[in-house]
């Protein structure tokens, strides 16, 4: 007898299977494209407007809606992941705080998102798991999110559509270019080089004031990236494709000097590498090289880096082979030259665009016109309904007594609200706040307090109508804004452009010598020189006394503070602002080759590549160390004048040249030729004064000089310099607002004919050279010398002075760019 099935196991086997058939290869191609999308979007790639991936916004947004400011405590680093992830990523805490990491690296980022407190990694070592370590926002991420709440972008659901998150952050000034970015997404990638902060907002200014500007013109506020930890950059043509491009390459070098190590060793110093490059990973390169006989004449290399030292890496050479065919080999083989592709690769609209400079401003300026745009009609919206507001309280305020008694007499909140409307025909909004009004507040006082308040609203009102109204005025707002970001958080430039090789003069001598020769050597021969130094800080010196082409050596973007005769095999000194000198020699300069076309200082090498000066110590002028001639002319910030006997000892690397009272500093260094120079002072309160340098006694070293100037209360001086009587020259002066520094803010700039300001004595106040404009409060350089004088920014880029003008107590004219110094 056939067995019954059961109800449930008949209705199983009764049901007719549904197979659906899909081609495989068009399932994975859609697979495939939703995952590359996904990446793409979601992970790999920085939006172009505020240069940020998703998992860095929504760091920073947490850490903003959780309260980490600058002003708050740290807290644990696992705290703030464990909140993105719950709230806003749904990926794994490693990557979220891998990308936190990277936003804390001062080595990383130009201008970090995040303050960091605890082991946050090195260029070798990875950091410290997040219960470990704390963190907060650093003062740029306020930048970032700054007017959040106030409309300025779009909010979109979390991956759980219980929150809400910012689609883009507001960003206060081009993250992008200045933070850059790497990232590898599904058949592209993106990799970004870091800028200076006032640079780049200096060419968005700049494209907001002239739109049709080209990348000549935005090149001469942005020649090149900034890396955070300095370094030079050999070879601006990858440079200019990337800009123009959007993809391209450059070498960055590192820093190096060769040192005697003991008496009889040399070494090679190694204070810098190039981006990313750690000293552990030279170490181990430099170590397997020599082990298989590919590197010759390295004894040992030695890492004596500290916190206090800074990046200190010691190869020592042995002796018989020649240090600088070694360092040239050491260039070639190991990470101490590495090679950075630019790939600007990001998010524009949704869609991944490989962008050039110009692209990226414009991007981020027409971002931030919208951001400006919607925060000024939120706050135009809010400011309408609060005068909506003190307009009702001022019509209960006049008619109180009716107000009372219409309440008093209504029988329910209803009522009350309804007449009031109806009585002193108020809106039901005006009326319910009349309703919630406590006694108080009903007071004579109240109603001056509403009338002023309204007054006030009535005129905020005007002005942010007047700037939704007129686009010209809406851009002026978003360019003074970026300009106060520059002011506020900006930093000298600190990388190094080199068109070519920085060390040129020294390695074609190199490549000519053996590294294997067991006796091999250099005979730079004693020939007289001259030794330059430019405004950014780079040294060269040229082969022969050309007498410097015809005016001076002069990079594309930069100009020349001091020149001195010298002869290869000697000495020089470098005199600082604290009134010391210290000898460099003549012969571990790079070489400028003798040229009849337009002259260079491209071949130069860092100041920092020689001297070690203590912060906020800085290179004024180079000086002879013969003991002959008139000697050198000092002038202090508080106006004093010192004419030095060169009586400099021999046998010390650096001694003082002027006993400085406390908070004196130097200001101007001029070696003198014939003593019959006449020394000119400037000052912030715009005065100057010239006399005589036969008026001032020499004296000695230790010798405190004597009243130069005579200056007013609180005046300093900004500019001190000794010149020819038997020339043309002229003095620039560059006013600005009470406190900057040169190189900050444009202001105004004004060239004049020294001629035209009488010569007075020593030790009195001078005459009127500049007179002050509306929003300007004193003078922040001022330069005398030889016409026709060549003014650059910090970063080294040439600014166009006017023509001279004929009044001495004139004023000037907006400064193309802001002038850091002129030369």
């Amino acid at each position: 007898m056939a067995r019954r099935k059961p109800p449930q196991e008949q209705d199983l086997f009764d049901v007719e299977e549904k197979i659906v058939e899909i081609d495989v290869q068009d399932e994975m191609e859609g697979a495939f494209l939703e995952y590359a999308y996904s990446v793409i979007y979601s992970r790999a790639l920085p939006d172009a407007r505020d240069g940020l991936k998703p998992v860095q916004r929504r760091i920073l947004f947490s850490m903003n809606e959780m309260g980490l400011r600058p002003d708050r405590g740290h807290v644990k680093c696992s705290r703030v992941v464990g909140d993105v992830m719950g709230k806003y990523h749904p990926h794994g805490d490693t990557a979220i705080y891998d990308a936190m990491v990277r936003m804390a690296q001062d080595f990383t980022m130009r201008l970090p998102l995040v303050d960091g407190h605890g082991n946050f990694g090195s260029l070798d070592d990875g950091p410290a798991a997040s219960r470990y370590t704390e963190a907060r926002m650093a003062p740029a991420a306020l930048l970032m999110t700054t007017s959040l709440d106030e409309s300025t972008v779009d909010f979109v659901p979390n991956y759980d559509e219980q929150l809400m998150q910012p689609e883009v952050l507001p960003a206060a000034y081009p993250n992008l270019l200045v933070n850059g970015a790497s990232g590898i997404a599904v058949g592209m990638a993106t990799n970004m080089a870091p800028h200076n902060l006032v640079e780049v907002i200096g060419a968005a200014r700049h494209l907001i004031a002239n739109p049709e500007a080209d990348l000549e013109a935005l090149m001469r506020f942005v020649p090149g990236p900034d890396l955070p930890l300095g370094g030079r950059i050999v070879g601006l043509e990858g440079i200019r494709e990337a800009y123009e491009t959007g993809r391209g390459s450059f070498r960055t070098r590192a820093t190096a000097r060769i040192e005697n190590i003991t008496a009889r060793k040399k070494g090679i110093v190694v204070t810098d590498l190039p981006y990313l490059v750690g000293p552990e990973k030279v170490r181990e390169r430099v170590k397997t090289l020599v082990q298989s006989k590919k590197l010759q004449g390295i004894s040992d290399i030695i890492d004596l880096t500290d916190r206090k030292k800074g990046l200190q890496l010691v190869i020592e050479i042995k002796t018989g082979f020649n240090p600088e065919a070694v360092l040239e080999q050491l260039y070639k083989l190991t990470p101490l030259e590495e090679s950075f592709s630019i790939n600007n690769v990001a998010l524009v609209d949704g869609q991944p665009r490989t962008l050039g400079l110009k692209e990226l401003l414009q991007v981020y300026v027409d971002f931030r016109t919208d951001v400006v745009r919607r925060r000024t009609q939120h706050r135009l919206g809010k400011k309408q309904e609060r005068l909506h507001i003190v307009e009702g309280r001022l019509i209960a305020i006049l008619d109180i007594d009716e107000v009372i008694q219409l309440i008093r007499s209504s029988d329910d909140t209803a009522m009350a609200r309804t007449r009031l409307m109806q009585v002193f025909d108020l809106s039901e909004v005006q009326a319910n706040d009349i309703l919630a009004i406590p006694l108080r507040s009903l007071t004579k006082f109240s109603r001056i307090e509403l009338e002023t308040e309204r007054d006030d609203l009535a005129r905020e009102i005007e002005a942010l109508e007047a700037i939704l109204g007129d686009e010209q005025l809406l851009l002026r707002v978003v360019s003074d804004e970026l300009a106060e970001v520059a002011k506020e958080h900006g930093t000298p430039r600190r990388t190094v452009l080199l068109e070519s090789d920085g060390a040129a003069g020294m390695q074609s001598a190199a490549g000519a010598a053996s590294v294997k020769g067991g006796g091999a050597s250099l005979e730079v021969p004693d020939d007289p020189c001259w030794v330059l130094l430019s405004s950014t800080g780079l040294l060269a010196r040229t082969t022969t006394d050309d007498e410097l082409g015809s005016g001076g050596r002069r990079k594309k973007h930069d100009v020349v503070l001091s020149t001195v005769r010298a002869t290869a095999r000697g000495e020089v000194g470098v005199v600082t602002t604290a009134g010391r000198v210290l000898k460099l020699s003549v012969i571990e300069l790079p070489t400028l080759p003798p040229t009849n076309d337009s002259p260079s200082l491209s071949g130069g090498a860092p100041l920092s590549a020689y001297l070690d000066l203590p912060p906020g110590e800085k290179a004024l002028a180079l000086c002879t160390l013969t003991g002959e001639g008139p000697g050198l002319a000092l002038g202090t910030r508080a106006g004093v004048v010192k004419r030095v006997h060169p009586d400099y000892p021999g046998n010390k690397d650096s001694f003082e040249v002027i006993g400085l009272k406390d908070g004196d500093t130097v200001v101007g260094a001029v070696e003198l030729t014939t003593g019959e120079e006449e020394l000119v002072f400037v000052t912030d309160n715009a005065h100057l004064l010239r006399f005589s340098a036969s008026l001032v006694r020499p004296q000695g070293r230790a010798g405190g000089g004597m009243a130069g100037i005579k200056l007013a209360a609180g005046a300093k001086v900004v500019g001190f310099h000794a010149v020819d009587t038997g020339v043309e020259n002229v003095v620039v002066t560059v006013a600005g607002s009470e406190g900057a520094l040169p190189g900050t803010e444009a202001g105004t700039v004004k060239v004049t004919d020294l001629w035209a300001y009488p010569a007075k004595g020593r030790a009195t106040g001078g005459v009127r050279c500049h007179r002050l404009l509306k929003g300007e409060a004193a003078l922040i350089l001022g330069w005398t010398g030889a016409a026709p004088p060549m003014a650059a920014t910090s970063s080294g880029t040439a600014v166009d002075l006017p023509e001279t003008n004929d009044k001495r107590d004139g004023s000037g004219v907006p400064a193309q760019a802001p002038i850091a110094a002129v030369g």
